[in-house]
């Protein structure tokens, strides 16, 4: 089938904004037109990563004829009850009528995830994750672990109505759904396929809905940019793909970008809006009466532009709690953009957690700094959104060989993973030295509370000299991709997070905040 390509153009976006700001410039493509043309706006977010102060900003600027979600919606385990359940509020508030599968929904039990699930009025959708039947379980996991059957409240497919047409919606988990599992106890008995069954079982769900005579679909793909593309030009029938996971923030129609041609030459645009909830988009398309897009364009909203809806915060307090005031920060440097630089918020929280527990040593993963503090008066819930996991607060005497190999383990997989996750660990009470060129640590220090730094022989440290250590229990005993630090029966665990602990210190600091804690990571080549 040959199918002319499209000519891709740089415009300016006159849509009037009266009450808030516009999105940002995209670019527009366009085909010959042709008559009987249908148009569709669709709204989007992906990553949100349960941040509901922008999701309230969101929805003050969201819009279309569908919304839909790339997927990671929700964020943390059990204990982020409160967060599902506003994450569920936001979902249905946007009017949000479907969602991809993110890792991050599968941060909590099954039964959990089912009940947050239940809350929501649209579909989570998941082609390609399987699970095995519940009856080869053991009675104690389906127990221990809340295991159900995930198949009845995640569908592989939809099919929708808008403006008398149908539209059908697909969706995907990511292929290393399981590599990405915060508990992945939790979920032993599912899988997500790998990418070349993905793409068949993708394709079989467009043939049935082309079968039912739809020729307008969207892909809720939570795979990442790269297979998105593979995808794309592996398949054929697929209109739009809304994507996630990637946290790429894709403005405008770029060819080979977000414009890919699939196997019959048809145009696929890609979307995603970056993480946490900064960006949202809309999509604006024209589809000739065969269901092929021949003007696209492609808007991005700035969440911090848009102001919280009063009656949207009571709403979210009611679920959340109102947040308490505690402080005013006086500075604070922007957010680092690489998880092997210093990030001096996450190490301003373990100072907070070794002030509050009198420890030796705070360890924080870099990788679960979700926002960062700003300039400003800041209440619990500020705080919250920069540590969003609610994993209590853990306390060990942990062997200096102990920690010099969790760091070493830590440092080698930043630099050698794809986003270079988990990332360099956030610290108090230490510094440590890393060589980029050779991947691995080099150098550490223990800092004592005099500022008197005691030298570390990270090639032959210490079983027997100990430190007693704080972090959080996911850090410390769970481990997954970090060394465990202390078994769990061997801590001692607080029914308090450290955003509390922050909070806490803050009021007790009792002056303006200056966020500059750097230093504590050396780089040496």
């Amino acid at each position: 089938m040959n199918i002319q390509k499209i000519n891709i153009t740089n415009f300016i976006n006159n849509k009037p904004a009266p009450t808030q700001p516009s999105f940002r410039s995209g670019a527009k493509l366009e085909r010959s037109p042709k008559e009987d043309t249908f148009e569709l706006k669709i709204g989007y977010v992906n990553d949100l990563h349960g941040q509901t102060n922008n999701m309230m900003r969101i929805l003050s600027g969201i819009d279309g004829d569908i919304i839909l979600s790339g997927g990671d919606n929700d964020i943390g385990d059990e204990k982020n009850r409160h967060v599902h359940d506003a994450t569920a509020k936001f979902l249905n508030l946007a009017g949000v009528k479907a969602t991809a599968l993110g890792n991050h929904e599968m941060d909590t039990k099954q039964g959990d995830l089912k009940e947050t699930a239940s809350k929501f009025n649209g579909d989570i959708l998941a082609v390609n994750i399987k699970q095995e039947a519940l009856q080869n379980i053991s009675k104690d996991d389906i127990e221990t672990f809340n295991k159900t059957d995930i198949k009845e409240f995640i569908k592989p497919s939809k099919i929708v109505e808008i403006k008398g047409e149908k539209i059908g919606l697909i969706g995907t988990t990511p292929v290393d759904l399981t590599d990405r599992a915060t508990h992945p106890d939790y979920h032993k008995d599912c899988k997500a396929e790998d990418l070349e069954t993905t793409t068949k079982l993708i394709q079989e769900e467009v043939d049935k809905m082309k079968e039912e005579g739809v020729n307008k679909i969207i892909l809720l793909s939570h795979l990442g940019i790269a297979r998105d593309k593979d995808v794309s030009s592996n398949t054929e029938g697929i209109d739009v793909i809304i994507g996630g996971h990637t946290h790429e923030l894709l403005e405008g129609i770029e060819e080979g970008e977000n414009l890919i041609y699939s196997k019959t030459g048809e145009p696929v645009i890609i979307t995603e809006a970056g993480k946490d909830g900064k960006h949202f988009g809309e999509l604006n398309l024209t589809f000739d009466k065969e269901g092929v897009i021949q003007k696209a364009q492609n808007n991005l909203g700035d969440a911090s532009l848009y102001h919280r809806n009063l009656v949207h915060q009571y709403m979210f307090n009611e679920i959340l709690g109102k947040p308490e005031q505690v402080g005013y920060i006086e500075y604070a440097p922007p957010a680092p953009k690489s998880l092997l630089e210093e990030n001096p918020h996450a190490n301003f929280m373990c100072d907070a957690m070794k002030y509050e527990m009198n420890a030796d040593i705070g360890i924080w993963n870099n990788n679960a700094t979700r926002n960062y503090f700003k300039k400003g008066n800041i209440d619990s819930s500020d705080i919250k959104e920069i540590a969003p996991f609610a994993d209590n607060i853990s306390v060990a005497e942990v062997s200096e060989k102990t920690l010099v190999d969790a760091f070493k383990k830590a440092t080698e997989i930043s630099y050698n993973s794809i986003g270079n996750k988990p990332g360099l660990l956030a610290v108090s009470g230490l510094n440590y030295t890393v060589s980029p060129s050779k991947k691995t640590l080099v150098g550490m220090n223990f800092v004592d509370n005099n500022g008197v730094e005691h030298p570390i022989d990270v090639n032959n440290p210490s079983e027997d000299k100990k430190y007693k250590v704080v972090a959080d229990s996911f850090i410390m005993s769970w481990g997954a991709d970090y060394d465990v630090l202390s078994p769990k029966e061997e801590c001692t665990e607080y029914p308090f997070n450290k955003a509390y602990l922050t909070c806490e210190y803050i009021k007790h600091l009792n002056k303006p905040i200056i966020i500059n804690q750097t230093g504590r990571i050396k780089y040496s080549d």
